[in-house]
Formats: structure tokens, C-alpha cells, sequence
């Protein structure tokens, strides 16, 4: 069984830690949405339950390079963000928004079985 902030959690613990393991390997400058980490844990949770694991994780885990399924910051909608906060993180690695507040997936979507990626 996994551990998570010091208690045994069995197999809801073992699925947020591969979660934040997921969430932690992508790159600076690249993104995954919440969808493609779903598919990415075999559809073993929701991409909303992996919204709300990454609400709640700790400090170190990069969950500012997950975004919603059409490349925008889903954490504007929440209370507990700053407004714009994940979009200046995002933007600050390189990532770059259109006028309507989208970035381009094609461009900035991580895919961890290519070798070559762009910095």
C-alpha cells in the first residue's frame, strides 16, 4: 500500500500518488490535460477526480501544467487559486495563449513516448 502524508491509503493512495508521479515527470513548457491523465492511469479515475487531486497536492507538484481539454486554465473557477496564477506559471515556462485564453495543445501537449520534444 501507498503512503501519503503518513497513513497507509491503499488503492485511492496508490492512484494519487501515480497522479502526482505523472503530473511530476512533464516537462517545463508542456502540458497534459486532465483527460490524458485519466487515459494515462487507464481511466482508473475521472478526469474531475484528477482535478481535484491536483487541487489539494502538495507544494512541489507542477500542477499548473495540467490544463482542461480545450488548453485553457480550469483553476480560474476556483476560490482557492489566484486569479490568472496558473496561466502566469504556464506563461513564465514559455507557454504561449491566444486571445481567447487558449493555448495550443498540439503545440505544448507532452507526450512522454517522444524522445524529441521541444524545449
Amino acid at each position: 500500500m501507498a503512503r501519503v502524508h503518513g497513513h497507509v491509503q491503499g488503492e485511492a493512495g496508490a492512484i494519487r500518488e501515480a497522479v502526482f508521479a505523472i503530473v511530476s515527470a512533464i516537462p517545463r513548457g508542456r502540458v497534459l490535460n486532465y483527460g490524458a491523465v485519466s487515459r494515462m492511469l487507464d481511466s482508473r479515475i475521472s478526469p474531475l477526480a484528477v482535478g481535484w487531486m491536483l487541487h489539494r497536492c502538495p507544494d512541489e507538484i507542477p500542477w499548473h501544467r495540467v490544463v482542461n481539454a480545450s488548453g485553457r486554465c480550469s483553476t480560474d473557477r476556483s476560490g482557492d487559486i489566484p486569479q490568472g496564477l496558473q496561466r502566469r506559471m504556464l506563461e513564465s515556462e514559455g507557454v504561449v495563449f491566444d486571445s481567447g485564453g487558449a493555448l495550443e495543445l498540439e503545440t505544448y501537449l507532452w507526450r512522454p513516448d517522444m524522445e524529441d520534444q521541444h524545449d
